[in-house]
């Protein structure tokens, strides 16, 4: 038997008897800034740490459904606006248990919402993350840096805003995302350029200090569209 022979057999002999495991990077912008949710271990390895919600893949689920069911389980979460799929982590050591494949899923939560979690679940910001298990700091990093990519090409924001908002509370969704500030004028202007978002006749309850009412938004789908391939919302900085 030559080399290249006895490989081919090493690696079929080990093929579908990796575990595997769903991950989602729930995302929601909470005081202004990007927050993810994540639980705390209760056992090792990296017990007291905190890693991202999921679990196990069954024999027979497909992945987003062994996903929902984890979310639901396991930190009560079931008002996901959008979920998309992110990576594959195959890393041989990710795990110091046992070789273990995970599928991972960007999942968005509307502002307008405070979900009840369990005790041992919290929210972070993403940029003051706690001491995370395995490799999921790594995964929400990617998760932030896909969902600022979508941000400047599609209408995915509609899973972060309630159905209504004003101008000004976009652009914090919008600046906590991207993780610069936004001009509120220019957002306004692009968005509703690209066909976006569209005003409604609803103006916000007037502030204590007076002054003109805002013009209540909305976006006019909520199922994500590709709305320009090109644009990039940039840094002021890079800005012409």
């Amino acid at each position: 038997m030559n080399p290249s022979q006895h490989s081919d057999e090493s690696t079929s002999d080990f093929t579908g008897r990796f575990r595997h495991e769903v991950l989602a990077a729930v995302f929601q912008v909470r005081e202004r800034r990007l927050h993810s949710l994540l639980w705390r271990r209760a056992r090792s390895p990296f017990e007291g740490d905190w890693a991202l919600p999921g679990g196990p893949l069954g024999r027979v689920e497909l992945l987003g459904s062994s996903l929902s069911r984890h979310l639901a389980a396991k930190v009560d979460l079931t008002d996901i606006a959008y979920l998309e799929q992110l990576e594959t982590r195959s890393d041989v050591d990710r795990d110091p248990r046992e070789r273990t494949i995970a599928t991972a899923y960007l999942a968005l939560v509307s502002s307008a919402l405070n979900p009840s979690i369990p005790s041992d679940t919290a929210w972070f910001a993403v940029d003051e993350l706690p001491a995370t298990a395995f490799d999921h700091a790594s995964i929400i990093q990617s998760a932030r840096e896909r969902l600022r990519a979508k941000l400047t090409y599609t209408n995915v924001g509609y899973a972060l805003a309630p159905e209504t908002f004003s101008i000004a509370e976009l652009r914090v969704i919008y600046a906590a995302c991207l993780g610069h500030d936004v001009s509120a004028t220019n957002l306004q202007r692009v968005l509703l350029r690209r066909h976006i978002i569209e005003a409604t006749s609803v103006t916000a309850t007037p502030s204590a200090s007076g002054g003109r009412p805002a013009t209540l938004h909305r976006f006019t789908e909520r199922t994500l569209l590709v709305t320009d391939p090109f644009a990039v919302f940039r840094p002021p900085s890079e800005r012409p």
